[in-house]
């Protein structure tokens, strides 16, 4: 199929586009393959660049022979086109919304973009699970990588490489993927330097209704205890979630068979539960009736802020169990592949200071969420707008984000990345020029051949002048393990994502310039009184009657 054949008018002179807080812009409508583009001959006005695959939605309004098309977008902005002729105005119409709706993966603009900068540090290569062995491999010698996957045969989530206790061997793991939702068999997440207690993710134990067991998934699970300790088992239903999944074939860990394992049950929703409070919060924050009581009873109609509280309670308790009883965990749900990896990735960002960093935050959702088979191109087919109806589409990404930025926001010296690059993560997995989040799971990044036919997005992270507008000002590396409150009056509305297209950022953005420029004084002051520091030790070496007393 050409693009051509889907694009009926490709320009249109004379459109007027609207957006809040920017004065309007007339110009020049195209429409190409991947990117509907509206650009001016007016001075100082800035392009209109924006990805097909980025709309969510669109609105089509006629008066007279004016049409107008309000663009939605999955960013969450809404601008107006205001289009002369109403033939025209179809037309752009039903281009966007057939190039924007496009099934086949092969005709994503990732596979025709061409980087304009220069690769130096390539994203595919950065971030290997072999890479990341060798530094458990410095700390621990109880585990082994393992390639029982490596076609993969055995769980079509995982990645080819998976860690694994030493111990094992890949026929007791081939066994063990047969009683483990999707073939999903407990894996290390994480290894707690500080203690050697470990973090495994999995997914649900397929018991069912006749309590079915199996031996060397107990074998597996109990390599990973120290003699005499007890582990935990986060399940992140309700235990009536766990127990209509018997119905259904899943279950969970029986306390007959895994005595030496507590398990204890939290509350994070699931996907479509989930969709439907963003669709909510955003309509909530799109309310322009000015009315308080509406406002906040919209706001807590959502329950967004109380996914997030859920969300973070259980990473926190997660993080609790390993650093504070000295017990290692293993964390599961349904599938093992949304709400396990939000709290296997939020403790680690709790216990682990290199995960604070620019690059370990790269790595952490290399590990926890991209070779752990996040189903990003399910989840993020749709945002809030679509008009269609979800099918398994839900913000298991944007919410684990949201429980970063509220952490980044009660230790603001303890994180090396600022608020810019949660908002850039967000964007980039829900269109993006990089291959970095097309896929479901390793398996379908590796039939597509995403290393060698597209960019990955660490490439254009790890950019000097990129990783310089997404640097704190403030951090200072922390060693500490740091305790979030998730107390509700400690939890707020992420602004920086939910009202950014609804407010000015001028005075928000003054205010963080006049912060760089107070930090880079601060620091050049610091370097004349060392100066002057230096200068007068070395004058009371010279002359002893200027020693101070």
């Amino acid at each position: 199929m050409e693009f051509a054949e889907l694009i009926k008018t490709p320009r249109v002179d004379g459109v007027v586009l609207h957006r809040p807080f920017m004065p309007t812009v007339e110009g020049t409508l195209c429409l190409t393959g991947h990117h509907l583009i509206l650009s001016s001959r007016q001075d100082n006005t800035e392009e209109l660049w924006l990805l097909h695959s980025n709309i969510d939605s669109i609105e089509k309004r006629f008066v007279g022979c004016l049409g107008s098309i309000i663009v939605k977008c999955k960013d969450l902005r809404v601008i107006q086109l205001d289009i002369p002729g109403m033939e025209e105005c179809l037309n752009i119409a039903s281009s966007i919304e057939a190039l924007s709706t496009l099934d086949s993966i092969s005709l994503m603009y990732p596979f025709f973009y061409r980087p304009m900068f220069e690769v130096i540090d390539d994203g595919w290569n950065s971030f290997l699970p072999e890479d990341a062995f060798k530094d458990l491999e410095s700390m621990t010698d109880e585990w082994r990588l393992s390639e029982v996957n490596k076609d993969f045969s055995v769980c079509p989530s995982y990645a080819p490489l998976v860690a694994v206790p030493k111990g094992i061997d890949d026929d007791t793991l081939r066994k063990v993927a047969t009683f483990r939702h999707g073939g999903r068999f407990p894996v290390l997440s994480y290894y707690h330097k500080k203690n050697g207690m470990v973090m495994m993710r999995a997914g649900q134990p397929l018991t069912g209704t006749n309590g079915r067991r199996c031996k060397e998934d107990e074998k597996l699970i109990n390599a990973t205890l120290r003699p005499g300790k007890r582990g935990y088992i986060i399940d992140t239903r309700t235990i009536n979630v766990a127990q209509q999944a018997k119905a259904r074939g899943g279950g969970f860990e029986s306390e007959a068979n895994y005595p030496q394992w507590r398990r204890i049950h939290k509350a994070i929703e699931r996907s479509n539960v989930l969709q439907d409070s963003l669709i909510k919060l955003v309509e909530a924050c799109n309310d322009q009736s000015h009315n308080m009581d509406r406002w906040l009873s919209k706001l807590e109609a959502s329950n967004w802020q109380t996914h997030v509280k859920e969300i973070l309670t259980t990473a926190c308790l997660a993080a609790q169990c390993i650093d504070r009883e000295g017990a290692s965990v293993l964390v599961h749900g349904t599938e093992g592949a949304d709400s396990t990896l939000q709290v296997t990735s939020l403790a680690q960002i709790i216990l682990d200071p290199a995960c604070r960093t620019i690059r370990g935050f790269q790595g952490l959702i290399e590990r926890e969420w991209l070779q752990a088979g996040h189903p990003f191109q399910q989840r993020c087919a749709q945002s809030a707008y679509s008009n269609s109806k979800p099918r398994q589409e839900a913000p298991v990404f944007l919410l684990f984000l949201d429980c970063v930025w509220q952490i980044l926001r009660q230790f603001p010296c303890s994180f090396e990345f600022n608020e810019n690059f949660l908002v850039q993560l967000f964007e980039h997995a829900y269109a993006s020029q990089f291959g970095t989040f097309m896929g479901n799971s390793a398996a379908e990044r590796a039939k597509l051949s995403l290393p060698e036919k597209t960019v990955s997005l660490w490439s254009w992270v790890n950019r000097p002048q990129e990783l310089e507008r997404l640097s704190n000002p403030l951090y200072e590396a922390n060693s500490l393990v740091i305790w979030p409150s998730v107390a509700p009056q400690s939890l707020l509305l992420w602004e920086g994502v939910f009202l950014r297209w609804n407010r000015s950022s001028k005075c928000l953005d003054e205010a963080y310039e006049e912060m760089v420029h107070i930090i880079e004084y601060n620091k050049e002051l610091q370097n004349k009184v060392n100066s002057l520091r230096r200068q007068l030790a070395q004058l009371e070496t010279e002359d002893p009657l200027l020693q101070t007393p």
